[in-house]
């Protein structure tokens, strides 16, 4: 595969502008600087730590270079290592993200501050994002701030490329490879150039990857109707290829600014439904992304009122894909083609200025204009949605001293959104809507620094997608345009303490979702011929639930994991065949265990559990509950020192790893079961 000319040249001319922007180290305002950090050593990654925000949990944030993952992984790949997110994988073949018995919309994910969740689908496919881009991911369990833009409810994934602090002292080549018993393999490389000038510095990062995979292996117990002629599920083969350029820059006198620019190519088969004469018989040629982002700020300075900053982002998003539909399983006999393109762009102010010397005023205006072309049999239809929030949040330090309690930080904030649809495909469209968001929280430091407890309660809505109205999905669905909005009040509460030589969290929460958009299937479908599904609005969707973080060493071993109770409740009564919430499992968890062996090799065991959920049947819309189990995962590594290159680095590691030991069988979806046992060897220069 081969970049297509349009996307190597966004990355040329990102190469060429870049030297003519002005920037500097990027101070992210979220979260603010007062924040308070709890270094956990593990959460079954080996280099994260929770950063709390005023009234909210802990935000998980963790740097790649640590994670024992193969070389050229998936975003999806990394966010299945963090606790308490849910990745599964839908039966269009897109990996999506939930959380607190959420939906895929309602978490948002930002990449290097372009919020890529403001589409046509309203959510984001992270099995297609290229993470080897990325300096750190941070993972925001709920709702931390309103700043985030327009649509966000509760979740935050951010992925920062060209925006973070890291400047190093010297230019650095990592590489690295991975192979697996199916005779997938990925290659990668990445290489950081600093830099100084007379009024700064800076720094220079480029890399990409390839990676080949000829489909997963079946879990036991599981078959395909279909004699594939080996033990892998039938039509999951892809392979795909992206590249990257980040360029910052710092000046000395604190203005900064930074430029990144992905793009990202793939073609894939998407596992059918097994069990469905109703299945999707899909396959995607061609899916394309370009990722091109440039922020700047001032920097804190000092002004006539006290000290602020100010700070700009524009955010350019665009993909295609190109979708074939078959008649069976055979995939010999195509039956439609739908080809997509989408264009977004969003802009993003942030300012936040001192209020005296106990409170800081932070505000943001987001903009987002998305665009789609859909074209079904030659027939072409134009979409559009526009969404504007404006935000607000002061947080005032309430106390501030010594003893028991050591500071008391108190969070207020408010919001204003506003969504229009001026094309929507010749159907009707969903009007101007407005809608308001708000936020209070409050943060208590106890226990001389030890014990920090929070509480907080938002409001938040969202707008429908483009998708969910208007979409037929290849004559698969039912446009409904009359979709109102999604509203989440939560409420949340817990505490983080440092305990020996580790660390202890417990939150409890309590989500309430008015006008949940769901999909059913309609009645009065027959058997002989495809099911019609549709979005529409439930009358709440409900989760309540404690989560429990922890974190231990004892000498040279490490061992800590995660656990989430919750109960997930759908009042839906205008749809009788449904009545269970779809893919949200009420105990999901993991534990771990890390200690060094023999000669210099480090061992890694991990148990992973999802426990029952419920999924609609593809053929009937009727509730079907899917069996929970567990998961066992083991590692072996070790770090070799070889003689440095001018080129490559000094220190080789060597990682051999098994998935799944078990070979148990889990379902994400009804039909879609995850991947059977894989054994994965990688190799990488750093």
């Amino acid at each position: 595969m081969r970049f297509a000319r349009f996307h190597l040249l966004v990355l040329v001319t990102a190469g060429l502008l870049a030297p003519t922007l002005a920037g500097a180290q990027v101070r992210d305002t979220i979260p603010p600087p007062d924040t308070t950090v709890f270094r956990v050593e593990g959460i079954r990654v080996q280099a994260s730590r929770p950063v709390t925000t005023v009234g909210g949990a802990s935000a998980v944030e963790i740097t790649l270079d640590s994670l024992g993952i193969p070389a050229a992984a998936t975003t999806e790949q990394v966010l299945r290592e963090l606790p308490m997110l849910h990745v599964r994988t839908n039966s269009r073949g897109e990996a999506e993200v939930t959380v607190r018995g959420s939906g895929s919309r309602q978490v948002a994910v930002l990449y290097d501050g372009v919020p890529l969740t403001l589409s046509w689908d309203a959510r984001t496919d992270v099995s297609v994002l290229p993470v080897g881009a990325a300096d750190d991911v941070t993972f925001v369990r709920g709702l931390s701030t309103l700043l985030h833009g327009p649509n966000v409810l509760g979740g935050v994934v951010e992925m920062n490329v060209g925006r973070g602090e890291r400047y190093p002292v010297r230019s650095s080549l990592v590489a690295g490879a991975s192979v697996d018993q199916t005779g997938g393999y990925g290659l990668t490389a990445s290489g950081d150039l600093p830099f100084e000038t007379g009024s700064g510095e800076g720094m220079l990062r480029v890399g990409g990857s390839f990676r080949d995979s000829p489909g997963f292996p079946l879990p036991g117990g599981v078959a395909e109707p279909v004699d594939t002629g080996d033990d892998l599920r039938l039509n999951t083969d892809a392979a795909s290829v992206n590249g990257f350029l980040a360029l910052r820059h710092r000046w000395d006198g604190g203005t900064w600014s930074s430029l990144s620019a992905s793009s990202f190519q793939a073609r894939r088969g998407i596992g059918a439904e097994l069990g469905s004469e109703d299945a999707r018989f899909w396959r995607y040629p061609d899916i394309r992304r370009t990722i091109v982002a440039l922020s700047g700020g001032t920097g804190h300075r000092e002004t006539p009122w006290g000290r602020g900053d100010v700070e700009a982002s524009l955010g350019l998003d665009f993909g295609s894909t190109e979708i074939h539909s078959y008649t069976s399983r055979t995939y010999d006999q195509l039956d439609g083609v739908e080809l997509g393109d989408s264009r977004t762009a969003t802009l993003r102010l942030l300012a936040d200025h001192t209020l005296g010397a106990r409170a800081d005023l932070r505000a943001s205006l987001t903009y987002s204009d998305i665009s789609h072309d859909l074209t079904d049999e030659g027939v072409t239809e134009a979409y559009r949605q526009r969404l504007l929030s404006l935000a607000g949040e002061t947080i005032v330090r309430v106390f501030e001293g010594s003893g028991m309690l050591r500071a008391l930080r108190l969070s207020l904030g408010g919001a204003w959104d506003r969504g229009s649809t001026p094309e929507s495909g010749g159907r009707e469209s969903l009007g101007t809507l407005d809608d308001w968001g708000a936020r209070v929280g409050l943060s208590a430091l106890l226990n001389d620094g030890g014990t920090l407890v929070h509480l907080g309660a938002s409001r938040r809505g969202r707008f429908p997608s483009l998708r969910e109205s208007y979409s037929e999905a290849l004559n698969r669905f039912v446009p409904n345009p009359d979709l109102r909005p999604e509203h989440l009040v939560s409420v949340e509460g817990g505490v983080t303490t440092r305990l020996g030589n580790g660390d202890l969290q417990l939150v409890g929460f309590r989500n309430e979702l008015d006008g949940a958009i769901r999909r059913i299937t309609l009645p009065g479908s027959l058997p002989e011929t495809l099911s019609l599904r549709q979005r529409v609005n439930a009358d709440r969707l409900s989760s309540t639930g404690i989560e429990l973080l922890f974190s231990q060493t004892f000498g040279v071993v490490g061992v800590g994991g995660d656990l989430t109770l919750q109960r997930v409740k759908l009042t839906d009564p205008g749809t009788a065949l449904s009545s269970e919430p779809e893919n949200m499992p009420e105990q999901s968890g993991r534990a771990y265990v890390r200690l060094p062996l023999v000669a210099g090799v480090d061992g890694t065991a991990e148990v992973e559990y999802t426990g029952p959920q419920f999924c609609q049947d593809p053929d009937t819309g009727a509730d079907v509950e899917l069996d929970g189990g567990s998961w066992i995962n083991a590692g072996l590594s070790k770090v070799w020192n070889v003689a440095s290159s001018r080129v490559l680095g000094s220190r080789l590691e060597t990682r051999a790893s098994v998935s799944n030991l078990g070979d148990t069988t889990l379902f994400d979806q009804c039909g879609l079961p995850r991947p059977g046992r894989l054994f994965q060897l990688s190799v990488r220069v750093f």
